[in-house]
Formats: C-alpha cells, sequence, structure tokens
C-alpha cells in the first residue's frame, strides 16, 4: 500500500506534468524523461546550433550533426572537408589541398591556414600527368588540432562510412562528372569507382569508394604520421607513380601547413579578415571589395582591379597591403581551375571559412591504385585557383558578423567581394542580383553579431549551385512559428 501522503505528492506530480505536456516538443519530452544525448552524439545541443553552407548537401548536413553533437566550428570544419573528399571528390580530395580562415570571439585578427596543392620537388621523366602533393590531411588535421574540441576519429568517421557503405551521387558531383566523362574514364582505376558500367554515375547513383575508405580508416587509426611518414605514405608513393603522378618520401616529407593572420581591412564598425597570399584569391576579393565599396554595381571594373592585383602578386610577390594601394596595369590570368567554398558558424560566434581545389576538376583524372585518393593536378601544370574566403567580426563586440567563401574560377573574388558588401548593409546575406556569372557564394551573417543576438544570424547559399545551408532556427523563430515553442 501507497501512504496517503505520498500518494497526494505523487498526484500532484501527474497533474503537473499533464499541465505541461501540451508545451513540450517531442525532443524535449525525450529529455525530460531520459536527458540529453552524451557529447558527441546529435541532439547533444538544442536550440541554437549556429550554420553551416557547402557546395554539397550531404557534407552540410555532416557538419550540422557535429555542431549538433557539441563540436565546435573547427570540428565541424574538420569532418565537412574530409566528406566533401567522398562526396565531392571532384573539387576537394586527400590528394588535394586549400586553406581556410577562424575567427574565436576575442582574437585580434582571424587565423589563415594555408595547405595548398604543392608541387613535388623532382618529379621523375615518366611522370606524364605530375600530380600535386597531398596537403588536404594535413591542412584538416591542423585545423582540429590548433581549435577542434571533439576527437578526430570522430569526425573522420561520416567520411570513412559513405565510402565505405555508398552515397548517392549529388546534383554537384553529377554535373562535375558529365564535364569530364571521357577523360576520367580512361584511366581504369577511376573507371571503376565513377563509371563501373561504362558510363559515369548520374544522379541518385550509388558512389561506392571502398579503397578510400581504407585509406581513411588508416589515417583514423594510424593518424596523420602514418599518410606522410609511415606505411600509407608508402603505399600511396607507390601508387603515385603507377599513375604517373611522381611523387616522392621526400615530398611528403616537407608537407607542412603555413599559419599566418588573415589580410585584414576596416570596414566601419566592421573589420574583415581575407585570406592571405599564397592563397591570392583572398587578396583579388580584397581589391574588389575597396572597389565596390565606393561604386556598388562596378563589377567590371572590381574584376579587372583584382585580376591586377592577382597577377602582380603571381609575378613578383611582395607586400599584401600595399598591392591593394599600388597603381597596376591591366593584367589576366590564364584560365583558372575548380575550387570548392564552405563557411561554418558554431553558437558560441566562432566560424571557419574555407577553399579547397584538386587544381582540376577530379585532379589528375588519375586514382592511385589500390588507395582511392584521387591525385590533384601539380601547380607545376596547371596554375592554382584564386582561393576566396573571409571572415568580418564586430572589434568593440569581439563578436562575429560575417563569413563567406567564393568559387568560381576568374569570378570567385567579386562573388565574394558582393556578398561581404551585402550583408554589411544590412540586407539579406545572399545579394540581389546575384553576383555576376561565373562566380558562386556561401555565406552566414550575423548583423548585430554573434554572441550577442542569434536571432539575426542567417544562412545561405547560392541557388545557382547545388549546394545547401542547413543550421538551427532561433528561438524567436520557432516562437514566431508556434507560439507554444517559447522558452524552448
Amino acid at each position: 500500500m501507497v501512504p496517503a501522503a505520498v500518494a497526494r505528492v505523487l498526484a500532484q506530480a501527474a497533474k503537473l506534468f499533464l499541465v505541461f505536456l501540451p508545451l513540450m516538443g517531442c525532443s524535449s519530452l525525450v529529455r525530460f524523461i531520459v536527458g540529453a544525448p552524451p557529447e558527441g552524439v546529435p541532439g547533444h545541443v538544442e536550440g541554437f546550433l549556429g550554420g553551416v553552407v557547402a557546395d554539397e548537401p550531404r557534407a552540410t548536413l555532416i557538419a550540422r550533426e557535429v555542431l549538433s553533437s557539441g563540436g565546435n566550428a573547427a570540428d565541424a570544419a574538420t569532418a565537412l572537408g574530409f566528406a566533401l573528399a567522398v562526396t565531392l571528390p571532384s573539387r576537394a580530395g586527400l590528394g588535394g589541398g586549400g586553406a581556410c580562415l577562424v575567427y574565436q570571439p576575442g582574437m585580434a585578427v582571424p587565423r589563415a591556414l594555408l595547405f595548398l596543392p604543392a608541387a613535388g620537388e623532382n618529379p621523375p621523366p615518366n611522370a606524364d600527368r605530375p600530380a600535386a602533393v597531398p596537403m588536404l590531411p594535413i591542412g584538416l588535421e591542423t585545423l582540429h588540432a590548433r581549435f577542434g574540441h571533439l576527437p578526430l576519429d570522430r569526425l573522420l568517421s561520416p567520411a570513412e562510412e559513405l565510402a565505405r557503405f555508398g552515397v548517392p551521387v549529388s546534383r554537384a558531383l553529377a554535373r562535375d562528372l558529365q564535364v569530364v566523362a571521357q577523360p576520367l574514364l580512361a584511366d581504369p582505376a577511376a573507371r571503376a569507382v565513377f563509371g563501373p558500367g561504362g558510363l559515369v554515375l548520374d544522379e541518385g547513383g550509388v558512389l561506392y569508394q571502398r579503397d578510400l575508405a581504407t585509406s581513411l580508416s588508416q589515417i583514423r587509426i594510424a593518424g596523420l604520421a602514418d599518410f606522410y611518414h609511415g606505411v600509407l605514405a608508402q603505399r600511396l608513393q607507390a601508387a603515385a607513380a603507377a599513375a604517373g603522378g611522381g611523387l616522392s618520401a621526400s615530398d611528403f616529407a616537407k608537407a607542412a601547413v603555413q599559419e599566418t593572420d588573415a589580410l585584414a581591412l576596416n570596414a566601419g564598425a566592421v573589420r574583415i579578415g581575407f585570406l592571405p597570399p599564397p592563397a591570392d584569391g583572398g587578396l583579388a576579393a580584397a581589391a574588389a571589395f575597396r572597389v565596390l565599396e565606393q561604386k556598388p554595381d562596378a563589377f567590371a571594373v572590381a574584376k579587372e582591379r583584382a585580376m591586377a592585383v592577382a597577377a602582380r602578386w603571381r609575378a613578383a610577390g611582395g607586400n599584401a597591403n600595399d598591392l591593394l594601394t599600388a597603381v597596376l596595369p591591366k593584367a589576366s590570368l590564364p584560365p583558372l581551375p575548380a575550387s570548392s567554398g564552405f563557411v561554418v558558424l558554431d553558437r558560441s560566434g566562432s566560424a571557419v571559412g574555407c577553399a579547397l581545389t584538386m587544381n582540376n576538376l577530379f585532379g589528375t583524372g588519375r586514382v592511385a591504385p589500390g588507395t582511392g585518393i584521387l591525385l590533384a593536378a601539380s601547380p607545376r601544370v596547371a596554375p592554382l585557383p584564386l582561393l576566396a574566403a573571409a571572415i568580418g567580426w564586430l572589434p568593440e563586440k569581439s563578436a562575429f558578423r560575417v563569413a563567406a567563401a567564393a568559387s568560381g574560377q576568374d569570378g570567385a573574388p567579386v562573388a565574394l567581394a558582393d556578398g561581404l558588401l551585402a550583408a554589411l548593409r544590412g540586407e539579406e546575406p545572399m545579394p540581389k542580383p546575384l553576383p555576376p556569372e561565373p562566380g558562386r557564394l556561401a555565406i552566414i551573417s550575423c548583423p548585430q553579431g554573434l554572441p550577442g543576438d542569434e536571432e539575426s544570424c542567417k544562412w545561405v547559399a547560392d541557388p545557382r549551385g547545388n549546394g545547401a545551408a542547413l543550421g538551427e532556427k532561433s528561438p524567436k523563430e520557432m516562437e514566431q512559428e508556434n507560439p507554444q515553442s517559447k522558452g524552448k
């Protein structure tokens, strides 16, 4: 028998539960009963997570789940970069490289991590298609080691699983496959992955990359040292030689990430940090920004200025700030390769913006046999793209303001500059009209700053592309859609 006093307490508790039950959503009810999932499990964070914008939807979703699991912006960007090596290997891969910017509240200037595809020092005469030294693994590992929070193996696992068990071909990848179908299928190892039936996979077809999954598993278990100095390094060097890539142990041993301050400009109350040279798309975007700041619709003039500054830096180097004010003649760059940009914001106001490349669509077009790794094209035979990304912050508030990354060959710098200025004017994050072709933009904007006002934050993918923008609605938006959600 239950004592009467205890029964009365239980009855009152039951009444209170029934009163509050209609105010609780499903996730809140689960938390009420069993508690929140532990850190590292999606659902650990409730409410505002931040946002992610990238060129391929499934990789975007993986980064969003990392934020939901309690990871920060660097964690989500690390997982996203490795996932893109599986879901968008045309533009990002273990054999390629890139550059990232990192901002955390309190930083004086965002930090830049530069891990561009590097040329091998002495490719042998039989290297008919010279490959770049793989830089993506060391770049993402450095990003995580310097700024991440969750264990690295958890961030590698989603990419490994997608490679092993298959992932539907996205529209973004399908379009790239159609562009290079014939030369890509000429390589037996690439044909086995991307065209097992004799034709390249269509959108929705399942892409299996089991050898790549094994390489990712080896990195996860044995660590980065194995990729550059151990058994996996030896296997990859031998496989690269078989694929005409010509990479040596010395090339791998010298792989290193350059860390430096962003190229910073003042824009009223906001400071903007651009990727610095040798990721010279940031320098070109800063030049375009200064033009559009004075003449918002002068896109042709902005592009001309961006190309002149980038061409001068590639020809002679020099101080980036001096180049932005120098009088320069018109100049052009050779046809530039493809790239992919993404941005991540977490709930604390930390942000990461990256631009990745294979230095050509699908790099050399050859897979290192037995590794599943597409080899990027060496900068000896193909120019580097204009890698363009920037992060703006409010120094007085020590708060995040805007992050953007752009792609689209010679259109990337102007697209980035146009997006930044539209965001700073307080408009929607994606400029109207859209940035000029062929530029594509990924952008996150918090007009009131973060930390401070998460309700002002928005994230948008370029509607002309095939990417995605994902995050979690702010409490105010949830309340407007459902008044009973107030206080969740």
